[in-house]
């Protein structure tokens, strides 16, 4: 297995094989841009006659947005301050029940630390555990990586690079943190790291983040806009090892992370209150979803409480009815049978989906 490296290693050289599933076999394909859900424009371009506006069930982001505070001008016209930052990494660690501030590194949303954190390993071999969000595989090719997709979870053994996405993005699979853990102590033994990336752990089981107890040769990622709704805030956190940690800010930069996303970050962070009643409140929503499914003659197949995973060979025509009734759901089209629905805000968007479904 290749030793840990320097964060610049492999980074934009050319992939040693096809990423897998969806990527292209020439070395440049992994740079070319994959489509992702929330695109509106598309979707008005594919549905010119449907209603406006569309009702954007496409994303795992939660309809229940953290409410934002008003903002000092400072904020927006003075560079961030480190006492700020410091602030904010307190925050995450608390929250995401990181050993310290010093294990954490916050970016603008965890998509950038994608290929920082592949880069942290040498070129070499690259397994995720799939099907998943699809840019891991793509960011650990833009960093040199021979990326394969494997769908067994002991498959990831003997990688350099072994990506989990827990709970998964679409289907809410989860692998245990023993697993997890005895995954990453090989690995750290040969030089080689774990990334579980939890964007949806904040919605997932009770004991199912590999967190407080962070072993070597991991290091987990979190979302912040998801669960809090700001996704356009543009924030997020990797969790490791103090000097993996370091050798991941210092690539990063100063002021990474702009001074409305610390604000708004470490006050969401330290609400507790609101952390909790969110839970239950798209708990509730997710059972909701479920029951307007399972009436339309739709077996959900998985998902966390932000989204849920439907498997039918009529698919496709039911992304087109709904498209056409200004309802914008996730296909994926290397699985043509599956669709990701989204949650609904209120009561509206509620009843233009069930009339959506029953027509």
């Amino acid at each position: 297995m290749t030793a840990l490296t320097g964060l610049g290693a492999g980074l934009g050289a050319a992939p040693g094989a096809a990423p897998g599933a969806g990527f292209g076999a020439a070395p440049g394909a992994a740079a070319a841009p994959l489509p992702h859900g929330g695109d509106l424009a598309a979707a008005r371009r594919l549905f010119p006659g449907a209603p406006a506006p569309f009702l954007d069930l496409s994303t795992g982001i939660s309809p229940h947005a953290w409410p934002l505070p008003a903002l000092p001008a400072e904020a927006f016209t003075r560079l961030p301050g480190p006492d700020a930052l410091a602030g904010l990494l307190a925050a995450a660690a608390a929250r995401y029940g990181a050993p310290s501030a010093a294990h954490v590194v916050a970016a603008p949303g965890t998509q950038i630390l994608l290929p920082l954190v592949a880069g942290l390993v040498a070129p070499g071999r690259a397994n995720v555990l799939a099907p998943t969000y699809a840019e891991h595989a793509r960011a650990a090719a833009l960093a040199g990586h021979a990326v394969a997709e494997v769908t067994d979870a002991a498959a990831l053994a003997g990688a350099d690079l072994a990506v989990v996405v827990n709970p998964n993005n679409p289907d809410g699979r989860l692998v245990t943190p023993a697993d997890l853990r005895a995954l990453a102590a090989t690995a750290a033994a040969r030089g080689g790291l774990v990334v579980v990336d939890e964007a949806f752990m904040d919605v997932g089981p009770a004991g199912a983040s590999l967190l407080p107890d962070l072993p070597a040769g991991a290091v987990v990622l979190r979302s912040f806009g998801k669960f809090h709704g700001l996704a356009g805030l543009r924030l997020g956190f990797a969790i490791a090892a103090p000097e993996i940690a370091a050798r991941l800010s210092a690539r990063l930069g100063p002021w990474a992370v702009s001074g409305p996303a610390i604000a708004v970050g470490a006050a969401a962070l330290a609400d507790d209150a609101w952390a909790t009643a969110t839970r239950a409140r798209l708990a509730a929503d997710a059972a909701r979803l479920d029951g307007l499914l399972a009436a339309a003659g739709l077996a959900v197949a998985g998902g966390t409480a932000l989204f849920r995973l439907v498997r039918t060979p009529d698919a496709a025509a039911l992304h087109d009815r709904l498209g056409r009734a200004g309802i914008l759901v996730r296909r994926f089209p290397e699985r043509p049978a599956d669709l990701r629905f989204g949650l609904p805000a209120d009561e509206p968007a509620w009843g233009r989906l069930a009339a959506a479904l029953g027509g």
